[in-house]
């Protein structure tokens, strides 16, 4: 179903019964309570039998109450104000432990982003960069540090990369004025959807560039814009905007491309180890003989430790 489940009440509400009107009513005034609760507990909020909730969802149109459950919550990620993401997420931890509800919150996100992505559309992502020779990265607000992550990775790969994380329209504009149709862009948004990204795509296709969507939906607004699109599941917890999934699916982009590129990358790596060597980039882990710990080594010289370095070159 592609309507809005606000606008599914509406235009039904004539046919509803008292108790269907009671659970209209408190969707449409509390979905972003509602969007939460069982069909159990939305009835005894309402007054009205599980049984009556499950039956009103099949009437509505939907498989069952899971799926207008889904529908409630897909709604209530692109309209809840900040506060209400507080109170939101207050009602669903009530009584829970903390760490187990958001790890096993972005764990159900990875697992449905690993069922729900085109692999083919991911394969022509990866092979739209790899034929560029211009590729804009663009996230603004709590999307930025995917694009700047994605960035740091594809400057090792390509020297011409360009990351965008200024969040207003006139600036966004000005950094993809140049846009050409042998571009790539990479445009990155979740609920509450940035409009700066959402328009910059759209622009950036009109140029005659593709575009890959990196976002929740192929329905999302920036998933109407993009040529490619690479969904993953996102999800709210509080104020914060969890995007493990997004970031997983960045981290197997990077991944593919790296694949491609691995002669390229290797040569790149041998310069820089021995450069990160030479001025001291990172600090060398040497290994405590008596402990099997590692120190640093300052710490070893101290202990008169001899010691052997680990390069790592993905240390943040």
């Amino acid at each position: 179903m592609s309507s809005d489940i606000l606008t599914i009440l509406q235009s039904q509400a004539h046919t509803f019964s008292k108790g269907q009107r009671l659970i209209a009513k408190y969707i449409t005034e509390a979905y972003d309570k509602a969007a939460f609760m069982t069909a159990s507990k939305l009835g005894k909020k309402v007054g009205v039998s599980e049984s009556t909730v499950v039956r009103f969802a099949v009437e509505l149109g939907y498989d069952g109450y899971p799926s207008m459950q889904k529908a409630i919550q897909e709604m209530v990620l692109n309209r809840l104000t900040s506060v209400q993401r507080i109170e939101v997420a207050n009602d669903r931890m009530e009584g829970q432990d903390v760490i187990s509800t958001v790890l096993r919150a972005d764990a159900e996100k990875l697992r449905q982003t690993e069922e729900l992505l085109d692999r083919q559309e991911f394969a022509k992502a990866v092979q739209a960069i790899l034929d560029t020779d211009r590729v804009y990265i663009l996230g603004v607000r709590s999307a930025a540090p995917l694009a700047q992550f994605l960035g740091y990775y594809l400057n090792y790969m390509s020297t011409n990369i360009h990351v965008v994380t200024t969040s207003g329209e006139g600036e966004m504009f000005e950094k993809i004025v140049a846009i050409k149709p042998d571009d790539v862009v990479i445009a990155i948004s979740f609920p509450r959807y940035s409009s700066a990204t959402v328009k910059a795509a759209q622009y950036c296709r009109s140029a005659g560039a593709t575009v890959i969507g990196l976002t929740d939906s192929r329905l999302s607004p920036l998933g109407q814009s993009a040529d490619f699109v690479l969904e993953a599941k996102s999800d709210m917890v509080s104020l914060v905007d969890s995007l493990v999934a997004p970031m997983s699916v960045i981290n197997a982009l990077i991944v593919a491309i790296a694949a491609k590129r691995e002669q390229r990358l290797s040569k790149i790596f041998t310069s820089l180890e021995k450069i990160w060597d030479e001025y001291h980039v990172y600090e060398k882990q040497v290994t405590d003989e008596a402990t099997g710990g590692t120190l640093t080594v300052a710490a070893a010289k101290d202990m008169s430790f001899v010691f052997v370095e680990t390069p790592n070159m993905d240390s943040n």
